[in-house]
């Protein structure tokens, strides 16, 4: 066994504060195996021995996923091991599994964020489920602010590629990870071939749970980024270290922090995504039958 891959197996990352009462005593510091615990979990409660693509749904995106049909399986998150009860407005904290075609999609309504505190394994932890129950594609989206001139709220923007700013990363040990091709181009081209009007972006992520400043924003700017939020990037990095396809999705759900003249609030966010549920379920819908 490489090193490699012996440091991502066998890490020694603690689940903080995530229901570690109901992950056995033995893999409670490791979070793959955590993983393989919640995918087994998984398959008791959705009938299905494994999934095929995984969506996470982001701030402003719950009222999109309807356009996926009658699930064939539903409950809460915290049916699996490992997964805390949502802490954010907008988050609805359940699992979805589908028939789409001759795949299964796994959806999970909300996402565990960095700023909750639970650490960074219970961020990457619904990513790692859903490779360990067989997804091979995640699709990760968000609502995010706009920097780029022309952005207006509403607009689903493909993510290019990322910035880190939350001074962190899933990965533990010495498992270096090629981020190059990130964000699938086979995954956006799809996405294009649906909507050829859609938009690319290079996404910020922030800890928060703060608002970004103006001169953050700026900053931002002057660093090459398009679009700024505060989940995603920790997922999609653990994501690909699980051998994942990833597309990424922010729908524009604000203009950023000072171009606007108005101050930023979560509700604004969630209004965003009511409005544009429509479209952001059509265009999902539409990707899955493509994959």
């Amino acid at each position: 066994m490489s090193c490699a891959i012996y440091a991502r197996r066998h890490c020694s990352a603690t689940l903080v504060g995530v229901n570690a009462s109901v992950i056995p005593d033995n893999i409670q510091g490791d979070p793959h195996a955590a993983a393989d615990a919640a995918a087994a979990r998984l398959r008791e409660l959705t009938g299905a021995e494994t999934h095929d693509v995984a969506l996470v749904m982001g701030s402003g995106w719950a009222p999109a996923s309807d356009a996926l049909g009658a699930p064939e399986a539903e409950f809460p998150v915290t049916e699996l091991p490992g997964f805390p009860p949502p802490a954010v407005e907008g988050h609805g904290g359940k699992i979805r599994s589908y028939r789409i075609g001759d795949k299964r999609a796994l959806l999970f309504l909300g996402r565990t964020h960095y700023y909750e505190g639970r650490g960074v394994a219970a961020v990457a932890h619904g990513v790692r489920t859903a490779v360990a129950a067989g997804c091979k594609t995640v699709v990760l989206t968000n609502g995010c602010g706009g920097l780029r001139p022309g952005m207006r709220p509403g607009q689903p923007v493909l993510i290019s590629d990322h910035i880190n700013l939350t001074g962190t990363s899933p990965i533990v040990g010495a498992n270096f990870v090629d981020l190059t091709d990130l964000y699938s181009p086979r995954l956006r081209a799809l996405c294009k071939e649906v909507d050829a009007t859609l938009e690319e972006g290079v996404y910020v992520q922030f800890p928060g749970p703060h608002y970004e400043t103006p001169a953050e924003i700026n900053m931002v700017r002057v660093m090459g980024g398009d679009l700024v939020g505060m989940s995603t990037v920790l997922e999609a990095i653990a994501a690909r270290e699980a051998g994942a396809e990833v597309l990424g999705i922010s729908l524009v759900t604000n203009l950023a922090a000072g171009l606007s003249g108005e101050p930023l609030n979560h509700e604004e966010v969630l209004q965003a995504g009511r409005d544009s549920a429509a479209r952001m379920g059509a265009l999902l819908t539409q990707v899955l039958g493509k994959l």
